[in-house]
């Protein structure tokens, strides 16, 4: 079962309620879902969706702010770098050795 299994005693965080559209499709995925017992309720199937968006977010900021500081990096370094042709040669000929 995909949704949390809360402890005895453990209180759920304080709940609003909302009220959401979903094309057909997507409501009979999470219909589905619910029928085949991974989750115990709709409801439970969308936070376990928002967590998952969620943490997509977090790794994509996190990956973007990695890509902008090693472009800084790269537009700070004055060496003359390598020559493009000789780098695809390169990979050519190594993707060459792994497709024997």
């Amino acid at each position: 079962m995909y949704g949390r299994n809360y402890s005895p005693g453990y209180t759920m965080p304080n709940i609003e309620k909302v009220s959401i559209a979903l094309p057909s499709e997507m409501l009979e995925k999470v219909r589905e879902a619910v029928e085949a017992g991974e989750y115990t309720s709709s409801s439970e199937v969308v936070r376990d969706a928002l967590r998952s968006w969620s943490q997509d977010r977090e790794f994509r900021g996190e990956h973007l702010e990695y890509l902008r500081a090693a472009w800084a990096r790269a537009m700070e370094d004055k060496s003359p770098g390598s020559d493009p042709d000789e780098v695809f040669d390169r990979i050519q000929r190594k993707l060459a050795e792994q497709a024997k």
